[in-house]
């Protein structure tokens, strides 16, 4: 019998749980637009912390053992939380007075690429060029989805910024995924995450800042905190774990087919052919990537962490 691996060969569970958190993540493109005139950092902090206090409850309801970080993991996690939360956060925002929205989209589109060569040069390994190819494909095809954006010079470097914190996102994580696991990244990162909102938060808004927050607001925050920060990050950080960074960046890809999706549905959007065309280039790509003849590169090494007094 062949050893060659093939798309039944790759983790379903893992595969499934990556493209529910896209999906998710895709979702928020919507949900987001509530949050446009609200205070951004008071409302992020409050959005951070109710994740974090519910990762929590969680891991302890689920008895999942947390690891307290140590040494130079501090680093990597704080890393995570300024540059794929908050420094992310912020571009998006910014940029969009400088650059229209699908322009960022497209720029985000790019992460597979840089998953599929960075993710594994950090595993001490070199790039395979099978995702390689699937991730460029992937990238045109979540490209087409998007559409076409005009920008100014400083949108295109607000551009390049959102596809470094989204690449960054995940590439921090690798380092220290073997012996926190997905649940312990998740929670030290965003608890991180909702610190630095707050003091942001309280310098350039207000401490008063959350009283301005509508019942709308509350309601969008929610939905950030529950489905897209606790549900999407321990979904797409276990994917990341066993698929490793490279075949797990081309699950990205979702993202903008789901967020298209949801504007169709909302409304928002009308569908097109060129968007249907796009959709069917991620899911070749995807194909290409998880469909291999070679044995995948081995998941993120599990290591057994020090537990949380408590």
């Amino acid at each position: 019998m062949s050893n060659t691996p093939g798309l039944g060969q790759v983790p379903a569970r893992s595969l499934a749980g990556g493209v529910a958190g896209m999906v998710l993540v895709g979702s928020s493109v919507a949900v987001s637009r509530i949050l446009v005139a609200a205070p951004l950092c008071t409302a992020q902090a409050i959005r951070y912390s109710i994740a974090a206090l519910v990762l929590l409850a969680l891991a302890r309801l689920l008895h999942i053992p947390i690891a307290a970080p140590r040494g130079r993991e501090w680093l990597w996690l704080a890393g995570i939380a300024a540059v794929g939360l908050v420094i992310f956060n912020l571009a998006i925002v910014h940029g969009a007075a400088h650059a229209q929205p699908t322009m960022i989209a497209v720029a985000v589109a790019c992460v597979p690429v840089l998953l599929g060569v960075l993710g594994p040069m950090l595993q001490g390994q070199r790039p395979r060029r099978q995702v390689i190819v699937a991730a460029v494909i992937v990238t045109a095809g979540a490209a087409t989805v998007e559409g076409a954006g005009h920008a100014d010079l400083l949108g295109i470097g607000y551009a390049a910024l959102t596809l470094a914190c989204e690449a960054g996102f995940t590439l921090l994580a690798v380092p220290v995924l073997g012996r926190h696991g997905a649940w312990g990244v998740s929670l030290h990162s965003v608890w991180l995450g909702a610190v630095i909102f707050a003091v942001l938060g309280i310098v350039t808004e207000g401490p008063a800042a959350a009283t301005r927050l509508t019942t709308a607001d509350l309601l969008a925050t929610g939905y950030l905190a529950l489905l897209v920060t606790v549900a999407a990050f321990i979904l797409w950080y276990s994917a990341v774990t066993v698929l490793g960074p490279d075949r797990a960046g081309l699950i990205t890809g979702i993202a903008p087919v789901s967020a298209a999706l949801v504007g169709i549905v909302t409304g928002s959007r009308a569908p097109t052919l060129l968007m249907w065309a796009g959709i069917a280039v991620v899911v070749g790509g995807l194909a290409v990537g998880l469909v291999s003849r070679r044995q995948p590169a081995g998941p993120v090494r599990q290591q057994s962490p020090e537990l949380v007094d408590g």
